[in-house]
């Protein structure tokens, strides 16, 4: 039963690490493909994690696992973040804007 829960987990992941995937080459811009590797970060990595925690057992191993967890939420946002304001400053904009607004919050 335990062994068919991680399996459960680690299916659930793989299926959003397909649809991150099919997006990733999809969605037309650096922005679009930024939330999906998000979706990637937040739901597909951690699942197949704990699958992989839960198959082990309580072992080292599996707290490793849940440690690599941890480290995606924590790092995840962080990063699309920093991504994101590169992309801006290195003068990319999203597909269909035509303003020229830099952010700044003047006209």
């Amino acid at each position: 039963m335990i062994d068919a829960l991680g399996l459960l987990a680690m299916g659930a992941g793989l299926f959003f690490m397909l649809v991150a995937a099919v997006g990733f080459v999809r969605f037309p811009d650096v922005f679009c493909r930024l939330h999906v590797t998000a979706i990637l970060d937040t739901l597909g990595a951690p699942l197949v994690l704990l699958g992989a925690a839960i198959v082990t057992g309580l072992t080292l191993t599996s707290a490793k696992l849940v440690l690599g967890i941890l480290f995606l939420f924590t790092t995840s946002p962080l990063v699309g973040h920093l991504l994101s304001v590169a992309a801006l400053e290195s003068g990319y904009r999203a597909a269909g804007s035509e303003s020229a607004d830099d952010g700044d919050g003047s006209a």
